[in-house]
């Protein structure tokens, strides 16, 4: 559908939701650093549901803005006969916002990211997970996706004490089926994860993803400073954050500015 407004709903509401959640009272249970790594651990094996936006004011080489408001759920399976190590499965379902050349923006649903993590060491200091991703053409109009499917790898690592979380997670991914029409897609990101506990479940992050077009030689770099609260109401731990990001290195028409935003939750098991 067509829209012409400055700033895309999903991110009004998201950054709303995440303003709530940060002044929202705090007594209904003690957050430790634990809680919070465990919230912001990709390689976490507990069920989770992430609502998150990112919004990008600024382009460089462009005007207008872009909007990807993203629902992740997380589903954690144990070993099998066929596959004898944990898997984390998660899917990316984004609802996108973009120029429309003949003027304005369209909204709707872009192409759908899903991966299957195979952790290959649990339990260790630092975590290693690996395996097959797949990026289905789900698009609404063709300005919101790329009309190719893509299949690829990606590969998580993360080492966590109560001070800190560090890690990074790398996706590859080349087109192989799809509309003849569109241009073949090739793409490499690799998103460093920074994490610095405070107390009472505070913490300041740095979770930018960079982002490489190895078909056509575009890329771009940001790196983010940004803060979020980790809190749990029964077993559940809540994690909403928010965080700028300015990208320190690019080429071609991609994000200058971004705001990276959501909440997070995470359920005991």
């Amino acid at each position: 559908m067509k829209a012409t407004f400055n700033c895309g709903l999903p991110f009004r509401r998201a950054a709303f939701a995440s303003a709530m959640a940060l002044c929202a009272p705090v007594a209904l249970a003690q957050t430790s650093a634990d809680d919070a790594n465990k919230s912001n651990n990709p390689l976490n094996l507990a069920p989770s549901f992430n609502v998150q936006n990112f919004y990008t004011p600024s382009l460089f080489g462009a005007d207008g803005h872009t909007n990807d408001f993203l629902l992740r759920p997380t589903i954690p399976l144990g070993p099998n006969s066929l596959i004898p190590v944990p898997q984390i499965f998660r899917a990316t379902i984004p609802i996108s916002t973009r120029p429309d050349p003949a003027g304005g923006y369209n909204t709707g649903l872009g192409d759908i990211n899903l991966f299957d993590i195979l952790l290959l060491n649990p339990g260790a200091a630092t975590e290693i997970g690996v395996g097959p991703l797949v990026t289905m053409p789900t698009a609404t109009d063709k300005s919101l996706g790329t009309g190719k499917w893509q299949a690829g790898l990606a590969a998580v690592t993360i080492n966590a004490n109560k001070q800190r979380l560090l890690g990074a997670l790398i996706q590859w991914q080349h087109s192989f089926a799809g509309q003849s029409d569109r241009p073949t897609v090739q793409t490499l990101t690799a998103q460093p994860v920074v994490i610095w506990n405070l107390p009472e479940g505070w913490y300041l992050r740095s979770t930018g993803t960079w982002t490489f077009d190895l078909q056509h030689g575009t890329y771009y770099m940001p790196v983010g400073l940004g803060a979020g609260k980790a809190w749990k109401v029964g077993k559940t731990i809540f994690n909403a954050f928010i965080e700028p990001q300015y990208s320190v290195a690019h080429s071609g028409n991609v994000p200058k500015w971004q705001i990276f935003a959501g909440l997070n939750m995470t359920f005991g098991h």
